[in-house]
């Protein structure tokens, strides 16, 4: 039995004055969501197959201003269920320089909120060895979807 497993859940929930529509459309367009999910840092590989079943592919060499700077990430996904404007279900494996550091369950759930939207966002994982930990990945989700945030407001002038 493995004693280097982490078990963690956590739960973040955030208002957005958009539609369900449009925030759906930056979860499930390809050029959006990279807009989001890559901002301020260049993907070496991006692809991304939304429908039940298929897959979506990120590769990345992480920044020097992080304690794995130059190795590359990657995340394998699949896309487990699809309820369109309301529900995306995702099982994914990462790794970190090849060595593989999770495998998680993540699912977005969207809602009216008076004249915008409520994301319900759910990340359940198991943490290897040599994985970053629940909190570093919270955190990055958090900075995730405040990125996510920024790409719905219209483009500055």
């Amino acid at each position: 039995m493995a004693e280097n497993t982490t078990h963690d859940t956590f739960v973040l929930d955030r208002a957005y004055p958009h539609s369900r529509d449009k925030l759906f459309r930056a979860l499930s367009e390809p050029a959006l969501k990279a807009r989001w999910f890559f901002a301020g840092n260049e993907a070496e590989a991006f692809d991304m197959e939304f429908r039940v079943g298929g897959r979506e592919h990120q590769r990345r060499a992480m920044g020097y201003d992080t304690p794995f700077a130059g190795r590359f990430l990657e995340n394998e996904g699949r896309y487990e269920d699809i309820v369109p404007g309301e529900r995306i279900v995702m099982s994914t494996s990462m790794t970190l320089a090849g060595k593989r550091i999770s495998s998680a369950l993540i699912t977005y759930e969207l809602s009216d909120d008076g004249s915008g939207c409520r994301l319900r966002f759910t990340h359940q994982a198991a943490f290897y060895e040599g994985a970053d930990g629940p909190v570093m990945r919270r955190g990055g989700w958090e900075k995730l979807l405040d990125c996510l945030a920024a790409s719905l407001e219209p483009a500055s002038a």
